[in-house]
C-alpha cells in the first residue's frame, strides 16, 4: 500500500480481445485488484484521512466496503446503513471488515437518511458513496497512475467509464485536468433503467428517477 494511502497502484493492462473489437489498443485499469475490491477505496481513503472520528456510510456496495476497510485500518469505528434489500452475503462481508451494519428501510434513500441522522446524533463522520469533493480528489489518482504507466508523451484517445452516482466521473475529470489531458474525451456509460445522468443531461437539470428498474452486478 502506498504511503499515506490505503489503495494500491493497480495494473494497466491491454485487453487483446477488446482491442481487436475496437480496432485500437484498449487498456483496462484493474481496480478490482484494490484491497476493498473497487476504486472506491481511493476516495474514501482520502476522505477518512481528514477525520479523526468514527465513520458512517449509507452503502452496502463498494463504498460501504471501502469505508469499513479504511476504518478498520485506521482503528476507527464504522457503521454501514443498508436497506432491507441488501443481500445477506453483503452484510456478512461488511461485518467481516469490522463494520456495524444497520438495516433501515426498503431503499437507499431510507438508509441514507438514517446515516445522516447517526452522523449528527452520534458525532460520526458521514462518508457519502459518491457526492463529496474529497472523494473526487482521491479518485483522481487513478488517472495519475494511468498516465505514469503509459509513459511520457503518450495520451489516451478517450477514457471509458461507468456512471452510478458520478463520483468516479468527477474524479476522472479532475485527474485528466491534472495530467494535462483536459481535452481527452470521456465516454460515460450508464445502465438502462438506472440512467439518471443521461436523463439529467437531456433535461438540462437534475432528474430523480421514479424507480431503478435494472441492477448490474459482477
Amino acid at each position: 500500500i502506498m504511503q499515506g494511502h490505503f489503495h494500491v497502484n493497480t495494473p494497466l493492462l491491454e485487453s487483446v480481445s477488446m482491442s481487436k473489437m475496437a480496432g485500437t489498443a484498449v487498456y483496462l485499469k484493474m481496480e478490482n485488484c484494490q484491497p476493498s475490491g473497487s476504486f472506491k477505496i481511493r476516495g474514501v481513503g482520502h476522505l477518512c484521512q481528514q477525520v479523526g472520528a468514527g465513520v458512517v456510510c449509507s452503502s452496502g456496495g463498494n463504498a460501504g466496503m471501502a469505508a469499513a476497510y479504511v476504518a478498520r485500518k485506521m482503528g476507527l469505528s464504522a457503521t454501514v446503513v443498508v436497506p432491507s434489500s441488501t443481500p445477506p452475503l453483503v452484510v456478512r462481508r461488511l461485518q467481516e471488515q469490522g463494520a456495524a451494519v444497520k438495516v433501515t428501510g426498503k431503499v437507499w434513500d431510507d438508509a441514507n437518511a438514517e446515516a445522516l441522522r447517526l452522523a449528527e446524533t452520534e458525532q460520526l463522520t458521514f462518508v457519502p458513496p459518491f457526492d463529496h469533493p474529497l472523494l473526487w480528489e482521491g479518485h483522481a489518482s487513478v488517472v495519475a497512475e494511468a498516465a505514469a504507466a503509459l509513459g511520457p508523451g503518450a495520451r489516451p484517445g478517450a477514457v471509458l467509464l461507468s456512471v452510478g452516482g458520478g463520483g468516479l466521473l468527477c474524479g476522472v475529470v479532475h485527474g485528466l485536468k491534472d495530467a494535462g489531458w483536459a481535452d481527452v474525451p470521456i465516454i460515460a456509460m450508464e445502465t438502462v433503467g438506472a440512467d439518471c445522468f443521461n436523463a439529467a443531461i437531456k433535461a438540462g437539470e437534475l432528474v430523480t428517477l421514479d424507480d431503478i428498474t435494472r441492477l448490474v452486478q459482477l
